[in-house]
């Protein structure tokens, strides 16, 4: 009978020593939290049918962002970010250098990248290298009193619209395990993005955002 049990303890004993502590495996879900910090760099075309070289200027955001991962395989992670948008203000540059807000948009990216995870399932630090596509959606947005007085002196309100667009985004980080079932992650995206700004007086203006996405979170894995 004592036999019987020390060799179930042992049974035991190599099956838990054969379960990796710290495994990211494939089939793996886990949920991540933390916070965004969003810094565009700017490349902006003159605004057409009005004085030369008025240009734009688009300022950093940071916001509460969380995640969502799947490890399809013990090296390939599924990762869909997930927040609740960015706000950004338009200001003025090139002539207009100094003057102030021009226009301000929301913008909610919608990305899903796939990560290339390095070492072994069962390391605790494991860097990635990341692809995948961006929709980015503009709404909510609004002129400024000094982009109608630029474009339309003494008339109605100007209106402008950002189109949305795909983008290709690629990213780097890594995943540090603080016991089973925690970790901390971080990660800069680069996400390669132009798009137009159209006024309600007909001019557009191309603005090259390519922004830089700056992400720390605590996560939790299933």
């Amino acid at each position: 009978m004592i036999s019987t049990k020390k060799h179930l303890i042992a049974a035991a004993v190599l099956a838990a020593s054969a379960t990796p502590l710290f495994a990211q495996q494939a089939g793996t879900w886990s949920l991540s939290a933390g916070v965004t910090y969003i810094k565009p760099s700017v490349d902006s075309a003159s605004l057409t049918g009005s004085m030369p070289n008025v240009r734009v200027g688009v300022s950093n955001d940071t916001r509460l962002t969380g995640a969502v991962n799947y490890m399809a395989t013990d090296h390939l992670n599924l990762h869909l970010p997930l927040g609740l948008g960015f706000r950004h203000d338009v200001t003025g540059d090139g002539v207009l250098a100094g003057f102030g807000k021009v226009a301000e948009t929301k913008a909610l990216p919608i990305t899903l990248i796939a990560q290339y995870r390095f070492f072994e399932a069962e390391a605790r630090f494991r860097p990635y290298l990341g692809a995948g596509l961006s929709y980015v959606r503009f709404y909510n947005e609004q002129g400024s009193s000094l982009l109608t007085a630029l474009t339309n002196p003494g008339g109605p309100p100007t209106g402008v619209t950002f189109k949305s667009k795909l983008a290709p985004s690629f990213q780097v980080g890594g995943v540090y395990q603080l016991n089973e079932k925690w970790f901390v992650e971080g990660s800069y995206t680069k996400t390669l993005l132009k798009t137009r700004g159209t006024l309600s007086t007909g001019q557009t203006i191309d603005v090259g955002l390519d922004p830089n996405c700056f992400t720390v979170q605590l996560g939790y894995r299933f």
